[in-house]
């Protein structure tokens, strides 16, 4: 039975967890077997700038924080080695295109995405790996804007088509 300082710091490592799901628009989790010291360190240099925390948890500690919430399902994918990554408003596809993007890359095929959540709901393997494929908040910006130039132009080409046709002498 472990004493009660080291129980009271666990339940709090929970709570922080907890808070950490609660306070996540999206997430990943992932299995991190065979990756090097070195990649690991680009790979969480890239998250950290990305705006995503990223962390290696035990899967107790995990179970324990998701029980009761909405990301309850991913308890199925707490098994092996897990590692969690949590993305905020700024953007929330980070952590899943930042993952997925070193998953396609990995060469020893043990580094792989479990599933992820977003905004609540629990996402399978596959799903997390589509999102991963979406544009950035930038990028959906800049189709809108293109989208909208090019309908804009379409309509003034037609208009001046017109017009020119009003103003042709009658033969």
């Amino acid at each position: 039975m472990p004493s009660a300082k080291i129980l009271s710091e666990k339940q709090a490592y929970v709570a922080d967890l907890k808070a950490k799901f609660d306070n996540a628009v999206s997430g990943c989790v992932v299995a991190y077997g065979g990756i090097n010291v070195e990649n690991d360190t680009k790979l969480r240099k890239e998250l950290r700038e990305a705006g995503v925390e990223y962390m290696v948890v035990k899967n107790t500690m995990l179970r324990l924080a998701v029980k009761g919430t909405s990301v309850e399902g991913l308890t199925e994918n707490f098994t092996g080695d897990t590692a969690v990554a949590f993305a905020h408003a700024e953007d929330p596809m980070a952590a899943a295109r930042i993952l997925c993007k070193y998953q396609d890359g990995d060469k020893s095929k043990k580094f792989v995405v479990k599933g992820g959540f977003l905004e609540g709901k629990v996402l399978s393997a596959a799903e997390t790996n589509a999102i991963a494929k979406l544009p950035g908040r930038e990028g959906m910006l800049s189709m809108f804007a293109g989208a909208l130039t090019s309908t804009l132009s379409g309509l003034a080409v037609a208009m001046q088509a017109f017009v020119d046709k009003q103003e042709e002498p009658a033969a």
